[in-house]
């Protein structure tokens, strides 16, 4: 037997921490950075304002939330987009999408019911 509340559960706490690492404009911008490829956490610091200590915990959260992957090169620590927890994220946006799309087409035609 399978309890669905638990599994739900386990769900809802991946996309939680997608989220969260998400969240905050300084990840978003590390996620675009590595999208072109590889960079080390130097690279990713550099257009910051920030502590390199600051922009290591930040990419500490998104590689926790399973989106960056870190490989030590030497002293270099080089970071790697994770791109399958962003479809995971994707995929429920969507579900919401076609629920908004879907009342807004309603809306619509009960408009034009309406019309003169």
């Amino acid at each position: 037997m399978v309890n669905r509340m638990v599994e739900q559960q386990s769900d809802d706490l991946d996309l939680d921490a997608i989220f969260q690492a998400l969240a905050h404009p300084i990840r978003r911008a590390a996620l675009e950075q590595v999208a072109d490829g590889p960079k080390s956490v130097s690279e990713l610091a550099a257009p910051h304002d920030v502590s390199l200590a600051a922009v290591s915990k930040h990419l500490r959260v998104l590689e926790d939330a399973g989106l960056l992957a870190v490989e030590q090169d030497g002293r270099v620590r080089r970071c790697h987009l994770a791109a399958a927890p962003l479809s995971e994220a994707f995929g429920w946006l969507t579900r919401y999408r076609v629920f908004w799309e879907d009342r807004f087409d309603a809306l619509e035609d009960h408009l034009e019911e309406d019309t003169p």
